[in-house]
C-alpha cells in the first residue's frame, strides 16, 4: 500500500511540476523537495536498507551537480536540474536508463511540435495567456514536460515498484 501511495504522488507531483513549467516556465522548488521527502519516507516505511537509501540520495546529489553545470551553460533551467536530481533520487541507478530513454524523446517531440506550432500557428490574443507565452518564439521550451512524460514512463522501472521491500 504504501508503495502505490508513494508511486502516486510521484507521479502527481511530476504532473504539477509539468504544469507549472507548461503555464509560466518555472518549476517551484517545493515540487523538487516534496519529490526527494516523498522518496526518502516511503523507502523508510518499506524497510528500504539505510545504504541503499543513502546510495539513492547520493545519486540524486550527483545528478544535482551535473544539472548545476548544465545550468551554468545555460542548458537547462534551474528548475529543470533540481527536477531531474529529484527525479535521480527515485530512479537510482536501476530506472535511470529508461527514465533517459524517455525524457529525450518527450523533449524531442515537444520540441518539434512547439517549432511547429511558433512556425504555423498565428500568434492572436484569443489564446489562454500561456499558450501565446509558448508560441513567441524568443521563449524556452518547458521541459519540465518531457521530465514529466520519463518519470511516467519510468514507473514500471523503479526500484520502489520492482522491490520493494529492498531498493537495488
Amino acid at each position: 500500500m504504501v508503495e502505490l501511495l508513494a508511486i502516486a504522488a510521484f507521479a502527481g507531483l511530476l504532473i504539477c511540476a509539468a504544469g507549472s513549467d507548461a503555464a509560466s516556465m518555472t518549476i517551484p522548488n517545493w515540487i523538487s523537495v516534496a519529490l526527494t521527502l516523498v522518496f526518502l519516507a516511503a523507502a523508510l516505511l518499506v524497510g528500504a536498507p539505510l545504504a541503499e537509501i543513502g546510495m539513492h540520495l547520493l545519486f540524486g546529489f550527483a545528478v544535482l551537480a551535473l544539472g548545476f553545470f548544465l545550468f551554468q551553460a545555460n542548458i537547462v533551467g534551474g528548475g529543470d536540474a533540481k527536477l531531474f536530481a529529484a527525479v535521480g533520487v527515485w530512479t537510482g541507478f536501476t530506472a535511470l536508463m529508461p527514465f533517459l530513454f524517455w525524457t529525450v524523446v518527450a523533449g524531442g517531440v515537444l520540441a518539434l511540435v512547439l517549432l511547429a506550432a511558433r512556425q504555423f500557428m498565428p500568434q492572436t490574443a484569443s489564446y489562454p495567456a500561456f499558450v501565446t507565452h509558448l508560441l513567441k518564439k524568443q521563449n524556452g521550451i518547458p521541459y519540465g514536460i518531457a521530465i514529466m512524460a520519463g518519470g511516467l514512463m519510468a514507473i514500471p522501472h523503479l526500484p520502489i515498484v520492482t522491490s520493494p521491500l529492498t531498493l537495488p
